[in-house]
């Protein structure tokens, strides 16, 4: 998208966000006129969180050339998170956050721009190599004077060098029942639009500094791939999810889930790499020059099922637990159980450990590097979509200061988190991730 349209896009949003702050303002203005009775704001002070994680991964099965090839990945995320009370019932907030990125399989987008011999387990260090994505999420939250109806209103805008994407969405919260129950509905919709980027041997004998004819060809040296691209440049999906909330007892508290997504447009990687065994061949250096791109079917339906129940085991230990069952009509079905363990260690201390166990079936369309045949329709060769398991480990430290002794100008301290988690596939796959994150209020 231009740098025009986002502007625009950009300023629409502020617009209403004035608007819709000078309708709060004047509803105020005319409650002043008759005496109100006290009544417990929902949100008391604004609340800063700062957010940042730092993720590395290391694998040998990218899909970026055909997978095969390295899959190291380094990521950090600063995130700012600010909520404001508008008034007793109101809450505005706003999610500002970029992750800066490098990635040995997105730079082989082109390998041949860089200064060693091209390999798919050799990192180009060409421009591919790098990208930050921006996001902005912004959420207006209403609660009824008896606190047990909630509305809330969602904007978001995210983009990077090959993506945009605007969303918005809602959500509707019931409390009954003394607050023991609770049934909350949302939906969302995000409407994504590609810059096509190609393998840089699809785009044609010129493309930037790069030409077939200046490279010598081994293998098959009549390399003449029948590609085409795509037309549609856009991926739309819709959700809608419900949940149902009951506190059993005074220790056990249950959550039940669903949740349905509806995926339209290009659900394609355009510069993911797809090769064929019934084709000789060809290569420049030491790199597989693509016989196409990844190939899938333009709509995907996925339904969600999930289950959390909570145990109360005294005032020094929780018992937190989560199922999810998923599927899809691309033929993924996939379990993910989780444990998690609070223990209260010292004054404003908390520790949780962690496990996760997660197995999926492979899709429809998935076959290794080189496996699949020209004759099929749809292809992928990316390890997401295959059969694999996962653990994942995880410890984390709490601290709150509930007197918020520590300060930044007028912020006290409220609460920091600092959290490790260690992330293994059985497809040679694995991820490190650092997070940390510091809360504070106003006075």
């Amino acid at each position: 998208m231009s740098y025009n349209k986002a502007r625009i896009i950009k300023n629409y949003s502020f617009l209403l966000l004035f608007i819709f702050l000078g309708g709060v303002g004047y509803a105020q203005q005319e409650q002043q006129e008759t005496p109100q009775p006290y009544k417990k704001k929902v949100l008391e002070n604004t609340e800063i969180e700062f957010l940042s994680s730092y993720y590395i991964q290391e694998g040998e099965n990218a899909a970026v050339s055909g997978g095969i090839g390295d899959e190291h990945l380094t990521d950090i995320t600063p995130t700012f998170i600010v909520s404001v009370p508008l008034n007793e019932d109101d809450v505005l907030t706003m999610d500002v956050g970029i992750s800066a990125y490098t990635s040995a399989s997105s730079s082989n987008v082109n390998p041949f721009d860089g200064n060693n011999p091209a390999n798919p387990f050799q990192a180009s260090s060409g421009a591919s190599s790098a990208d930050v994505w921006t996001g902005l999420n912004a959420s207006y939250s209403h609660s009824s004077d008896d606190r047990n109806n909630i509305w809330t209103g969602k904007l978001s805008a995210a983009t990077e060098y090959d993506y945009f994407s605007i969303g918005f969405g809602g959500s509707y919260t019931r409390l009954f029942n003394e607050k023991n129950t609770g049934i909350s509905i949302n939906t969302n919709i995000f409407l994504d639009t590609w810059k096509l980027i190609y393998p840089i041997e699809l785009r044609g004998d010129n493309s930037g500094n790069f030409n077939l004819n200046r490279h010598t060809i081994t293998g098959n040296p009549n390399y003449s791939p029948q590609f085409t691209g795509f037309n549609d440049k856009k991926r739309n999906s819709y959700a809608l999810g419900a949940s149902f909330s009951q506190i059993l007892s005074k220790k056990f508290q249950g959550l039940i889930s669903v949740d349905v997504v509806r995926q339209e447009g290009l659900l394609s990687m355009p510069f993911q790499r797809v090769y064929f065994k019934d084709i000789a061949d060809s290569f420049i250096e030491e790199f597989h020059l693509a016989d196409d791109v990844e190939r899938l079917p333009d709509t995907r339906n996925k339904l969600a099922l999930g289950a959390n129940l909570n145990y109360y085991i005294n005032e020094f230990l929780v018992l937190r637990t989560h199922y999810r069952y998923y599927t899809d009509d691309w033929g993924i079905d996939s379990h993910t159980a989780k444990i998690e363990l609070p223990v209260k260690v010292g004054h404003g201390f908390t520790i949780y450990p962690s496990y996760r166990y997660y197995t999926q079936t492979q899709a429809d369309y998935f076959a290794p590097y080189n496996e699949h045949l020209s004759t099929e329709k749809y292809y992928t060769s990316d390890y997401d979509l295959s059969e694999f398991n996962a653990n994942q480990y995880g410890i984390g430290v709490n601290y709150t200061d509930i007197f918020t002794k520590f300060h930044i100008w007028r912020f006290g301290m409220k609460s920091i988190d600092l959290e490790y988690n260690r992330y293994d596939r059985n497809t040679s796959f694995n991820a490190n991730i650092f997070a940390v994150s510091f809360k504070f209020i106003q006075d």
